[in-house]
């Protein structure tokens, strides 16, 4: 079970939990955190001071006071109000994580929330009960308001308890409405006290939950990555020399060299490779480590940020000793947004390269003496037209990835009267993110896929030569799924098959490296 304490949430913990609905507490720091920062926002409140979000309005209504007795209904319209998004519903696992990383986040202690409020949270996980959120809407800036401000719909309530005001979720394998699945589950909706509208909704947080998934997925389809290099390199009789330890040494790249480390102990005890005596392979095979190298460096850079990120305070104004209220800016996703623009770019890279893999296992002016697009035969050549669509298929998948991958943090509109007049965009930057990791996982598959035909063929040339000690893995597992067939068939669902294979256990038994979490 995992438990939170505001401080201590990994992209681990998010994922068991998102994807594997593994069960989540609160520790008893968290339970500490809670009490103390709940007892805090009861102290400022009596001072009578203006303080944004309990006592006045919001955005550029913040200098409007609000009475006491309207604090409730002030937190309720902030909801109703802001779930104002569209689009097709987020993946419920990301839904998931975002639980997770609000939960997490009030627990931290700097909110000011009833623990009922985290309670509810939790409950609602540990039960699967998962609002419907609209994916579009959010400029990630005072946070993911409209994203929240759906979630918050399910579990508050107001005196009226409308089913329609209540948003919609899943439980039981059935959409309800928010107060129907409440109801079926069992857990009490609640009414919501001062600022804790605010804190439920202020913050970059479905950004960051699908910045933590794209982190852990990001780090399976690296190492994925490798292996098809290192199948294609098998194919194409590559040249050794471009992964031998002392060229990336004199580079001091850390992601490099262990790109070109996990090449060399792929190959390892190959008789494919050097075999066609060249000097040295094209940039796709030779600069593989360089490419995919800074890729990995990238990786960890954006795990880091997003590691903070998740464990951070984020809604405003949060709550300090001795009895103050501080607004400031933590709600902005910039950190989130840009970050996660280099981790998209960094995939969309790893896949073009990939692609372009592809293309040369397939162009016989190219592929080292392999029939045109890896048919059977010359002779079978025309009738037949091989793995001519896998091809464009990678393509198709890299050029829309080098759309999606354009930064989109760097893309503003002001909003709220020009109050919030420089916004993130981390969410539509999140949402990029993760549909490119999803094209590039395809992308990888179908070099897979290519690379074993392509060392079927080379086989017959060369019968009684022998794949590196986990090339040969590799081939072999895909092999046992999927027989070789000579003449042209429907390619798709054996790429389908190719693509169920390296995210499975059976991949991640054979390379320790892999860590598979159910990717979606």
């Amino acid at each position: 079970m995992a438990k939170i304490d505001g401080h201590h949430l990994s992209i681990d913990e998010i994922t068991r939990v998102a994807r594997n609905h593994e069960k989540v507490s609160i520790s008893e720091d968290g339970e500490h955190n809670l009490i103390r920062s709940y007892n805090l926002k009861e102290r400022i409140i009596q001072t009578g001071s203006p303080v944004y979000g309990i006592n006045t309005g919001f955005g550029i209504f913040a200098d409007t006071r609000i009475d006491s007795k309207d604090s409730a209904q002030l937190s309720r319209n902030l909801i109703l109000s802001h779930a104002v998004g569209t689009g097709a519903p987020l993946e419920k696992e990301i839904v998931r994580a975002a639980m997770l990383v609000r939960a997490n986040t009030l627990t931290k202690g700097f909110s000011g929330v009833r623990r009922d409020v985290v309670v509810t949270l939790l409950e609602m996980l540990n039960k699967d009960l998962v609002p419907v959120i609209p994916s579009q809407g959010s400029l990630g800036s005072s946070g993911d308001l409209g994203p929240l401000s759906h979630l918050a719909l399910v579990f508050t309530t107001d005196q009226k308890d409308l089913d329609s005001d209540s948003g919609k979720a899943q439980y039981g394998g059935h959409i309800l409405s928010g107060k129907e699945a409440m109801s079926s589950a069992g857990i009490k909706r609640i009414i919501l006290g001062p600022k804790e509208g605010l804190a439920i909704n202020n913050g970059a947080t479905f950004s960051a939950a699908i910045a933590a998934l794209c982190i852990n997925d990001a780090r399976l389809l690296f190492s994925l990555a490798e292996i098809s290099l290192a199948m294609s390199l098998e194919a194409m009789l590559g040249c050794s020399d471009a992964f031998d330890h002392r060229i990336h040494a004199a580079r001091g790249q850390i992601g490099q060299m262990l790109v070109a480390e996990n090449i060399r102990n792929l190959i390892k005890n190959s008789q494919f490779i050097d075999a066609a005596g060249r000097v040295q392979d094209a940039y796709s095979l030779r600069c593989a480590p360089q490419v995919q190298g800074i890729a990995r460096d990238t990786l960890e850079f954006v795990n880091l940020i997003i590691e903070r990120e998740i464990n951070a305070a984020t809604d405003n104004p949060l709550l300090f000793e001795p009895d103050r209220a501080i607004s400031g800016g933590n709600f902005h996703g910039e950190s989130v947004g840009m970050s996660i623009d280099f981790l998209s770019i960094a995939v969309a890279e790893v896949a073009a390269i990939s692609e372009r893999r592809i293309n040369r296992m397939t162009d016989a002016n190219l592929n080292a003496g392999l029939p045109p697009m890896l048919v059977d035969s010359e002779k079978a050549a025309g009738l037949n037209s091989g793995l001519m669509m896998p091809q464009y298929t990678a393509a198709s998948l890299v050029l829309e990835n080098s759309s999606l991958a354009n930064p989109d943090s760097v893309h503003s509109l002001p909003t709220s009267g020009d109050q919030e007049d420089h916004n993130a965009n981390s969410m539509t930057a999140a949402r990029h993110a993760y549909q490119i990791i999803q094209n590039a996982f395809h992308v990888i598959a179908i070099e897979m896929y290519t690379a074993a035909r392509a060392i079927d063929l080379r086989k017959k040339k060369l019968p009684f030569a022998n794949l590196g000690s986990g090339t040969a893995l590799a081939y072999e597992i895909i092999r046992e799924r999927i027989p070789y067939q000579a003449g042209d068939a429907l390619w798709g669902p054996e790429i389908e098959i190719v693509k169920e294979l390296i995210l499975s256990s059976e991949f991640q038994s054979i390379f320790p490296q892999l860590r598979v979490d159910n990717i979606s």
